[in-house]
């Protein structure tokens, strides 16, 4: 049986992009009548006061030899801040619900604290969907108008897809993923852009290769496999829940 992936992580996950034609249409989520969270909370709910603590833990996302010398970025009122000047090429950072699948129930959960580092083509090719859709929920833009900017920017090429070798850590004990799977388990992300489950095996009896197709509402161009670990950042071992 493989892990249950927290429904937070769907978004890296997300089989196919729907057609961009949908993008002139009305979006309705389905969540919308029963998330707990129906609509952005205030800012200072998102925010970590202790910009000392966000940084501690947006480095363990990954090992300390990686983090270490990582660029590290901390989300501030306006968007995402560069805290620390890195010299390894490697982006250190705590995401925020809003990139959860369009339908997520967790999309604005304000609990929801997502520690990642990303690989230098992981950060050209992918931190670009965190810092844009970062941008529009602190501007104060709809879920479904925001579903609606993605769509456009991804059809005018705004947006990239995946380089090759794009990868990143998600090794962070203390991360929070969801209010269903909490911290889930250490795992690493690979980033491709759409295609099938298939080509990686994933989520076939003995794999270790798995993705979520639970929720799906994705509007950038990318699939992710995740692959568990048996660490986390600091060394320790999980107790895996399955």
């Amino acid at each position: 049986m493989r892990p249950r992936v927290p429904s937070r992580w769907a978004r890296k996950i997300a089989m196919r992009v729907l057609p961009l034609a949908l993008g002139a249409l009305p979006f309705v989520d389905a969540q919308e009548a029963t998330t707990p969270y129906p609509a952005m909370a205030p800012i200072e709910r998102y925010l970590l006061t202790d910009r000392s603590a966000e940084i501690a833990l947006a480095r363990s996302a990954a090992p300390e030899a990686i983090s270490h010398d990582a660029t590290v970025l901390v989300l501030g009122k306006n968007g995402y801040e560069t805290a620390i000047a890195g010299k390894n090429g490697f982006t250190c950072l705590v995401e925020r619900g809003w990139m959860s699948p369009f339908d997520s129930p967790d999309f604005w959960n304000p609990k929801i604290r997502g520690p990642v580092c990303y690989n230098p083509a992981a950060v050209r090719s992918i931190l670009p969907y965190t810092l844009n859709r970062t941008k529009l929920a602190l501007a104060g833009v709809p879920k479904a108008e925001m579903r609606q900017r993605i769509v456009a920017a991804v059809a005018k090429g705004e947006l990239p897809t995946p380089e090759i070798g794009a990868m990143s850590y998600m090794m962070a004990k203390d991360g929070y993923l969801s209010d269903a799977g909490g911290h889930w388990h250490p795992h690493l992300m690979f980033h491709l852009p759409k295609t099938d489950g298939a080509t990686w095996g994933a989520n076939l009896p003995g794999s270790p290769v798995v993705f979520d197709d639970q929720h799906t509402d994705i509007p950038e161009p990318e699939i992710i496999f995740l692959v568990p670990v048996a660490k986390w950042s600091d060394g320790t071992a999980p107790q895996m829940k399955m």
